[in-house]
C-alpha cells in the first residue's frame, strides 16, 4: 500500500554548508521544488482492563486532542487511542495528561502494542503539505472509515544494500497492490517512519483504514506475495485491530476540497 517507490531514488541535495537537509521534499510544481520543515506524528497507545467505554471516549473526547479511540476487537476489555500532532510535545504533555488521568489510569497499559511514527515524503507527492499534514487526520477521523489495523514492520538489512533503481522496482510492485485496493474503496492506508522511535528498533508504522475489516485482512495476504514482504522484511507486528467508539472532528482545513 506504500506509495514510496520514489523514496529509493530521490534524494535530496545536501546543504552548501554540509548541514544535513531535515526537509521534506515533493515533486516539482511548475518548475519549483516543495520542501516543507513540518510532519505530523502519530501515537498508538493500547489499554485492556476497560469495563465502560464511554468513560474512555468522555475524556478524549474532553481533551480536545486530534484523536480516535477505537475497541479491540482481539481483547473485549481493550481500547487503543491514536493521537495526533505536528507537535510531539503534545505527547508527552497534554497526551500523556490524558492518558495517565481517570479513568486511564485504573486500565492497565499494553507498552507492546505503543506505536509513534511520522509523516514523510517519498519526493514525488504533488501537494505535500496536504500528503504530510493532511492525509493522515482526513482518513483516521473519517466516519466512513470505522475499522483500523495498525502494525509496526522492520525490513533486513539486505534491502538497503540493493541499488536504487531495484529498490524502487520492489516498492512499485507493493504500491501497486495498495493503490488498487484504494482504487476501489477498500482501504487506504497510513505509514509513517519510526526509526529511532520505536522500542524494538522498528523502521515503519503501517495503518490501513477502511469501511469493512476483511479487505484490510485480504490487502495484508496479498501483500505477502509481494517481493518486498516475502523477501525483505524481518519483522511484522504486533497488530492492533479495532473499531471507531469515537473520533474527534476533522478540522475545516484537513477536509477533501
Amino acid at each position: 500500500m506504500h506509495d514510496d517507490a520514489a523514496a529509493a531514488t530521490a534524494r535530496p541535495a545536501p546543504a552548501e554548508d554540509g548541514a544535513p537537509d531535515l526537509r521534506e521534499h515533493g515533486a516539482p510544481v511548475r518548475g519549483q521544488a516543495q520542501t516543507l520543515e513540518r510532519r505530523l506524528f502519530v501515537q498508538l497507545h493500547v489499554f485492556t482492563g476497560c469495563l465502560s467505554t464511554g468513560s474512555v471516549v468522555d475524556a478524549v473526547q474532553r481533551s480536545g486532542l486530534d484523536a480516535v479511540v477505537y475497541a479491540d476487537l482481539n481483547d473485549p476489555r481493550g481500547v487503543g487511542v491514536l493521537l495526533m500532532d505536528e507537535d510531539p510535545a503534545v505527547f508527552a504533555g497534554a497526551g500523556r495528561a490524558l492518558l495517565v488521568g481517570q479513568p486511564f489510569s485504573a486500565l492497565t497499559p499494553r507498552p507492546d502494542f505503543t506505536m509513534l511514527g511520522r509523516t514523510y515524503a517519498s519526493g514525488r507527492e504533488p501537494d505535500l503539505a496536504d500528503f504530510l499534514l493532511r492525509k493522515v487526520p482526513r482518513n483516521a477521523l473519517n466516519p466512513g472509515y470505522p475499522w483500523a489495523v495498525w502494525y509496526p514492520l522492520r525490513r533486513i538489512g539486505a534491502f538497503n544494500r540493493l541499488p536504487r533503481a531495484e529498490q524502487g522496482k520492489i516498492l512499485m510492485e507493493h504500491g501497486m497492490l495498495g493503490r488498487r485496493y484504494g482504487e476501489a474503496g477498500h482501504a487506504v492506508d497510513v505509514r509513517l517512519e519510526c526509526h529511532g522511535l520505536d522500542r524494538d528498533d522498528n523502521e515503519f508504522v503501517i495503518g490501513l483504514i477502511g469501511p469493512d475489516l476483511f479487505p484490510l485482512s485480504r490487502l495484508v495476504k496479498d501483500m505477502r506475495a509481494t517481493r518486498q514482504t516475502a523477501e525483505f522484511i524481518q519483522a511484522m507486528g504486533p497488530f492492533f485491530v479495532g473499531r471507531v467508539l469515537f473520533q474527534a472532528l476533522l478540522p475545516t482545513d484537513r477536509r477533501a476540497t
